[in-house]
């Protein structure tokens, strides 16, 4: 973009038609679109250009004004006053977001974006510029973020093995194939349609399942090994890698057989390298799966300092936990895929594991024409529809600001505008088809046997559950004190004598959250209470589950925390109870050979399992009757833990029983949790299910005490 000195000098050459498109009434325009943008919150990058260029002109206009002879004073005091007005809206709404204050600067609007902008703005007012201002064609790659940020770099490790290989193969193949390297201006261009795409899914728009169409399943197996036959349902997916499809949110229930169907994806594929990246707790079962469907093929798992690992292998399998030392060494040996695991792992954005993960698929996108990407979760939203963000980022669906190229041509094709009603179930549709595959057990495996949540309330009647119960009420006298006091200074505004303000009852439980995870374990909080009835419940689960140890065969036995697991396996050794048990703090060898003895040794009678360390990933099926002594803060939580034995190869009834604290906030976390349900089954299997309310379980739990205080 020329400099505001040369740009000046050149417009004194130009004919302005003045009198029938000025250029400040344009701007001013649009600096108050902007403004009103601004206020509804942070500007996106298309109004941040917009930003930027109007900065620009109003520099570049103010000394054409200044220097041009055929105005008259007072008419250049008019328009410098008026071009004064602009700025000035400019400051304001830079001082409202501060992040806006570096693109003030004069050498900023230099993208392609913002020369076709101003281009197009000049042309609006009615200058005649100069033939290259007229053609912009300097399109620039996108600059990409570095894989290993630079608070990593010093955690980079290179095993020998690695390096051997680079030395083996230091050229990798080049890809040639050609490069769309122009966008055309689109009909959506000016929209905000991230919001509308996350309300599509969030209201189950179109009423059906969230899942692409899949070809029909061939005549055939020619995928699977000797001995071995996929499933109706994975073989249809299969045919759709077959067919080219290369980007996947592959979130059939939990128990489907996800693993297999990466597995034999990538062979068909031909996705190697492929990068897994996966609980800790699977990473054994994964070899084993890679072993089982495709023994042709080498796969390697990465331990700490990756000093053991086959650089030559196929597969590189690595949990997240130790990602962010393999960060360099993963981003330059050409990986041709990669397999997100567990995929609502990466859920939060601002995470350091989020972060790792989307930095290597970038690479890899970078670097790989059509590469395999596949995300993998049987519960991909956890709390809100918006955790579809960062899975979406992984698959190069969306940028998170925007939708990305392909899914914008399928958004552009429908014809509607987020205007249109008919926009919604269209615009689910065009996601879906992106990659989204989603069954439910009792439609593609209906031999699978039932699965029922059974309520076992339980007294806590002792002086340790009449403590838990006061400390609930205290709690709620807090948090009821909070809310007269913020009513008392704002005023009754109108309400009726004894209403409660839900807005104000949101803001004080959100504030008491947020405290409560400043404190962690100190003072009396949502998290501690929750804490001291899992405690005061664990002998009475694990008697439970004795007692039905010794009636049924085997039980998986699930807690949330350390103490609670060990009060369990005390009891079971006092009752001559084999178990083994399944923690986060275990070597993978150690977890692997406690998963080994539970399905294959009869005498072992019960899995005490950590409900964050061993509820996704793992088969349990050895047993169909699950107790879960604490409840988890999410269903998905909840649901992952029930299904590590409620899989194929399942031929019992599964029920899982919930054993809950009568009369304290468990009964209402218990609620909320089931009611969390909801989202899942309407955005992504089309139900009609009621609308709940979009807090977290934490938050609702903490507004029930509230309003219990001031109900009181």
């Amino acid at each position: 973009m020329p400099t505001t000195a040369t740009a000046a000098t050149r417009r004194k050459k130009t004919s302005r038609k003045l009198d029938e498109a000025p250029l400040i009434p344009i701007l001013a325009r649009k600096v108050r679109e902007i403004e009103a943008k601004a206020q509804r919150g942070k500007l996106g990058p298309t109004n941040r250009v917009k930003f930027q260029v109007i900065a620009f002109l109003v520099r570049e206009e103010r000394a054409r004004v200044k220097t041009d002879a055929a105005f008259s004073d007072s008419a250049r005091a008019e328009q410098l006053k008026r071009l004064d007005g602009v700025a000035t809206i400019l400051a304001k709404t830079a001082a409202r977001d501060t992040s806006l204050i570096q693109l003030l600067e004069a050498d900023q609007a230099t993208s392609p974006v913002a020369k076709r902008m101003r281009r197009d703005w000049l042309l609006e007012s009615g200058a005649e510029l100069a033939p290259e201002e007229l053609i912009i064609t300097d399109v620039a790659r996108p600059v990409q973020a570095p894989v290993v940020p630079a608070a990593l770099a010093e955690r980079q490790v290179t095993p020998p093995a690695v390096e051997a290989r680079q030395l083996a193969s230091p050229f990798l193949a080049p890809d040639l194939t050609p490069r769309v390297n122009t966008t055309p201006r689109r009909r959506l261009d000016g929209w905000e349609l991230m919001g509308p795409l996350y309300k599509a899914f969030e209201t189950g728009a179109g009423g059906s399942a969230a899942s692409m169409e899949l070809p029909p399943v061939p005549e055939y197996d020619h995928i699977s090994p000797k001995g071995l036959e996929v499933m109706v349902h994975q073989s249809r997916f299969l045919e759709s890698v077959r067919g080219g499809h290369r980007s996947f949110l592959l979130a059939d229930e939990p128990g489907l057989g996800k693993t297999a169907q990466s597995v034999l994806a990538a062979s068909l594929a031909g996705s190697y390298p492929l990068l897994v990246v996966v609980p800790n707790v699977v990473k054994m079962n994964w070899a084993r799966e890679v072993e089982r469907w495709t023994p042709q093929r080498r796969a390697t798992v990465i331990q700490g300092d990756g000093t053991d690992v086959d650089a030559f292998a196929d597969i590189f399998i690595v949990n997240y936990e130790i990602l962010d030392r393999h960060l360099s060494w993963l981003g330059s040996i050409g990986l041709k895929g990669m397999v997100v695991d567990e995929a609502h792992f990466i859920k939060n954005l601002s995470s350091q594991r989020s972060q790792n993960v989307l930095a290597l698929a970038s690479r890899i996108r970078e670097h790989t024409r059509n590469p395999l990407m596949m995300a993998l979760t049987g519960t991909p939203l956890i709390n809100d529809v918006e955790d579809f963000d960062a899975i979406w980022r992984f698959l190069g669906w969306t940028t998170g600001e925007k939708p990305a190229a392909e899914l914008m041509e399928k958004l552009e094709a429908t014809g509607f505008t987020p205007a249109d009603k008919s926009f919604y179930p269209e615009a689910r549709d065009c996601v879906i088809s992106m990659g989204i595959v989603r069954r439910k057990k009792k439609d593609v495996a209906a031999d699978l046997p039932d699965k029922l949540i059974a309520d076992l309330p339980v007294q806590l009647d002792d002086e340790f559950g009449r403590g838990i119960r006061q400390a609930e009420r205290e709690l709620g006298e807090r948090l009821a004190a909070k809310y007269r006091r913020i009513i008392t200074a704002r005023g009754d505004r109108g309400f009726e004598p004894g209403a409660i303000d839900d807005d104000i009852v949101r803001l004080v439980a959100t504030g008491e959250l947020e405290e409560s995870k400043a404190a962690g374990t100190g003072g009396d909080n949502v998290f501690t209470m929750v804490r001291k009835i899992g405690q005061a419940k664990a002998q009475l689960a694990a008697d439970y589950a004795a007692q039905l140890q010794r009636s049924v065969g085997k039980v998986v036995f699930f807690a949330k925390h350390i103490d609670v697991m060990n009060q369990a396996e005390a009891h079971f050794a006092a009752s001559g109870i084999r178990y083994v048990s399944i923690r986060g703090d275990q070597t993978t060898p150690v977890r692997q050979q406690a998963i080994d003895d539970f399905n294959g040794d009869e005498g072992v009678g019960i899995a005490v399992c950590s409900l964050t360390a061993a509820g996704v990933g793992l088969n349990l099926q050895a047993a169909s009757n699950v107790v879960l002594a604490e409840l988890s803060w999410t269903s998905a939580e909840q649901t992952q833990a029930i299904d590590r034995v409620h899989r194929i190869g399942q031929d019992e009834p599964v029920t899982a029983w919930r054993i809950i604290a009568a009369h304290t906030i468990d009964t209402k976390i218990a609620e909320l949790i089931d009611q969390k349900q909801g989202l899942a089954a309407r955005a992504l299997d089309g139900e009609a299910v009621i609308e709940s309310a979009s807090e977290s379980v934490q938050v609702a739990a903490l507004m029930h005490l509230l309003r219990e205080a001031l109900s009181a």
